[in-house]
C-alpha cells in the first residue's frame, strides 16, 4: 500500500496524538472551530453550509475525538479499501476454510519422486522423517518405514512410542532391523551381527524399491496392503550411519537411490558425517546441527521425545 493511501492518516501522524488535526475539531474546541454551544461563526447540532457537527461531514471529529475517515483516500487504494472480503479469503492458502480433520481414503500424490537427505550432529532426523511419513499417510498414501541399526541402550525400552502410534494409522508400516547396542560400541553387543543386520537391511530396502518399480505408483494402493504391492513414500532410517560405520558402502546407497522409480519419494536419514556422495544426487540436503542437547549434561533417553 502506497504511504498516502492510508485513510487514518491524519490522525495517527499527527504529533500531538490527540487524533485531531489543525482544521479538526473537538469538542472544546476554539477560535473558529464549533462546539455544542457555539459561538460567533460557529454552527449548533444543526449544522450549517461549511461547519461542522456532532454528526460530522469530510474533516469532522467524532464524539470520541478521532478523525473520520476521508473517503477520497480510503478508497485509493482498490485493492484494500474496495476489495471484496470474500475475493481476498479465496486467494489465501485454503480458500479461507479453516483445516480440519477428514478420514483418510486411499489416494496417490502427484508429485512425489524426490531424493531427501537428512543428516547432522543434533536431534530430529528421524522425528522429521517419521513427520513426513505420517502427513503422507494422512493424505492416503502409502507408506513404509525401514529402520537400520536402531537398537539403542538400555535407558530404551523395546516399544517405541512411533512404532504404537504407526500400529494405529492406516496406510503407513515399519520395520525395525536392529537390535540392542550400537556398532562398534563396547555394550555387549556383537559387530558382526549389527553387520549382518544391515546387509540384511539393504537386501530388503532393494526388494521395496524394486516392488515400488513394478507398482503404478500414480495410483492408490490398499492402505492395509503388504509394503510389497507398493508404496509412494520410503523411508531408510539411519542408512546413513551405516555408511558412516563402514557397514555399508557410498555405493550400495547409490544403487538404492539409482534404483527408485520415478513417483518414489526416498528419504534417508542418519550419520554426523556429511554424505558427500548424495549431494549430487538428492533433491533435498538438509543438515540438522546441534547447538545444545540434554544429553552433553547427562540427560538419558526419555520416554515420549527420544523413543
Amino acid at each position: 500500500m502506497k504511504d498516502t493511501d492510508t485513510a487514518d492518516a491524519d490522525a495517527t501522524d499527527d504529533p500531538r496524538g490527540d487524533g485531531a488535526s489543525d482544521t479538526d475539531t473537538t469538542d472544546d474546541a476554539s477560535d473558529t472551530d464549533t462546539t455544542d454551544d457555539a459561538s460567533d461563526t460557529d454552527t449548533t447540532d444543526d449544522a450549517s453550509d461549511t461547519d461542522t457537527t456532532d454528526d460530522a461531514s469530510d474533516t469532522d471529529t467524532t464524539d470520541d475525538g478521532t478523525a473520520d475517515a476521508d473517503p477520497e483516500t480510503a478508497d485509493a487504494d482498490p485493492e484494500t479499501a474496495d476489495a471484496d472480503p470474500e475475493a481476498v479469503r479465496r486467494n489465501t492458502p485454503g480458500r479461507g476454510v479453516r483445516p480440519e480433520a477428514r478420514a483418510v481414503e486411499p489416494d496417490a500424490p502427484k508429485e512425489f519422486g524426490l531424493v531427501q537427505v537428512w543428516w547432522g550432529d543434533g536431534k530430529g532426523k528421524t522425528t522429521a522423517a517419521l513427520g513426513m511419513a505420517v502427513r503422507a499417510a494422512g493424505h492416503g498414501f502409502r507408506v513404509h518405514v525401514l529402520q537400520f541399526l536402531k537398537g539403542g541402550a538400555d535407558s530404551v525400552e523395546a516399544v517405541r512410542g512411533e512404532y504404537n502410534a504407526i500400529a494405529s494409522l492406516p496406510g503407513i508400516t515399519y520395520e525395525n532391523l536392529g537390535h540392542y547396542g550400537w556398532a562398534g560400541m563396547a555394550d555387549g553387543s556383537d559387530d558382526a551381527d549389527h553387520a549382518a543386520e544391515v546387509r540384511a537391511g539393504f537386501d530388503r530396502a532393494r526388494e521395496l524399491i524394486d516392488a515400488a518399480a513394478a507398482a503404478d505408483l500414480s495410483t492408490p494402493f490398499d492402505l492395509d496392503g503388504a509394503p510389497e504391492q507398493g508404496v509412494h513414500l520410503l523411508v531408510l532410517d539411519e542408512i546413513l550411519y551405516a555408511v558412516s560405520m563402514d557397514l555399508l558402502a557410498p555405493d550400495d546407497v547409490l544403487a538404492l537411490v539409482d534404483a527408485a522409480p520415478d513417483g518414489l519419494e526416498l528419504v534417508l536419514t542418519g550419520s554426523h558425517e556429511e554424505p558427500t556422495y548424495l549431494l549430487d544426487r538428492a533433491d533435498l540436503v538438509t543438515e540438522v546441527r546441534k547447538s545444545k542437547h540434554p544429553m552433553d549434561a547427562g540427560q538419558r533417553a526419555r520416554r515420549g521425545t527420544e523413543y
